[in-house]
């Protein structure tokens, strides 16, 4: 649900400049609700198939309309997923395992809510290069890959680098989302079956939620950098979720005990590490490499508001009252970095002139190429 941070932000990016993100952005990539927002903004027009289908307006209706019913409220659910994780270490009564239902919210409303928003477009048809990432609890052992692994689920697109020219792998944005909002303790896995052009062989993949593994400073040094163009210099817009990484006491800290450090009761402290650690080692390298050319828009969760009331820091907090300090947070993200929007925006409205008179570029070009060796006029 934390979504809808980016979404009202990207919503003002469109407002300011009067123009679709995928006008803009040559390269959209992020994982678990960000695959959502990055698959759906690139998705084709159904009946214009050169403009995109969604803006980020639309996108804070969808979280709106659909949240509740993909978090329907439910103040046993984690008690359940508790229940169940006692079950397996225990008596492992299969009658309960079956009546706690895993801790699971049901895929079925999510699943349904991706599908009428993607129909069945697949990765290869985003209109600019499109990332996904999630992570493979492991395939099939004839692939070769038993262990569990990253995947980027990519199309690359335009100008953007792309060595050995490989096409994207044959599969849905339903799947390649589902794939990636799998989130541990929220939902089971995801499983779905995609063939590689590049080697003609099909591909089983069991995912989770890519947040596992990626982060801004993983995006920027595992897929941006390769595929730069040589010569130019890659600009990354980070959108943010709201950060939710807290200072831990020593004393508290060894008061958790061995489970302690994975109970929901004590939001999650060993998960939040986990996701927040690899990017906070790369983060010093990741800022200096792009230098001014990083533009970061994000706040604590955990850092007060003056006057107003701080969004929730739960991932399934689809409550009407959370929407709206969602949609206040982000106005503050904004209201707090008004010179670093007014400056992004005016670069992006500047890529999008740029990429528009490419192609006007080189027909010139070829015009002039013609006229010299034919010595005629060319229309």
């Amino acid at each position: 649900m934390r979504g809808l941070i980016p979404a009202h932000l990207m919503a003002a990016v469109e407002k300011a400049t009067g123009l679709h993100m995928a006008d803009m952005v040559d390269m959209f990539t992020g994982p678990s609700t960000g695959s959502i927002l990055n698959a759906a903004l690139t998705r084709p027009h159904r009946r214009r198939p050169h403009e995109p289908q969604y803006k980020a307006r639309h996108m804070i209706r969808f979280y709106e309309s659909e949240g509740a019913n993909i978090f329907p409220r439910d103040r046993f659910r984690e008690f359940r997923g508790l229940i169940h994780d006692f079950n397996n270490r225990t008596i492992k009564l299969s009658s309960l395992t079956s009546l706690m239902s895993h801790g699971h919210y049901s895929p079925r409303n999510l699943a349904t809510a991706l599908y009428s928003l993607y129909g069945d477009a697949k990765l290869g048809d985003s209109l600019s290069s499109l990332v996904i990432p999630c992570y493979s609890l492991g395939s099939d052992a004839d692939q070769g890959l038993e262990a569990g692994h990253a995947v980027w689920l990519k199309n690359i697109r335009g100008a953007a680098r792309n060595e050995g020219n490989r096409k994207p792998i044959d599969v849905t944005l339903y799947d390649a989302v589902m794939a990636s909002t799998a989130a541990p303790t929220f939902f089971p896995c995801h499983d779905f079956s995609a063939y590689d052009p590049n080697d003609g062989r099909w591909r089983n993949v069991h995912a989770i939620d890519g947040s596992i593994f990626d982060n801004p400073s993983v995006t920027y040094h595992g897929v941006v950098k390769q595929h730069v163009p040589q010569g130019a210099q890659a600009v990354m817009v980070c959108f943010g979720t709201g950060i939710t990484n807290r200072s831990i006491h020593k004393d508290e800290w060894n008061s958790f005990g061995s489970l302690g450090v994975v109970d929901p009761a004590n939001d999650l402290p060993l998960i939040n590490i986990f996701f927040h650690a690899s990017e906070s080692a790369l983060m010093e390298s990741f800022g200096r490499d792009l230098g001014r050319n990083l533009y970061m828009f994000n706040r604590s969760l955990l850092a007060p508001m003056e006057g107003c009331e701080l969004p929730s820091v739960d991932i399934d907090d689809a409550t009407p009252e959370n929407m709206k300090r969602m949609a206040r947070f982000a106005e503050v993200i904004l209201e707090e970095n008004k010179k670093s929007f007014d400056s992004l925006c005016h670069l992006l409205v500047s890529n999008r002139d740029r990429k528009q008179e490419q192609p006007s570029d080189l027909m010139s070009t070829l015009r002039r190429t013609v006229h010299a060796l034919t010595g005629k006029s060319q229309d």
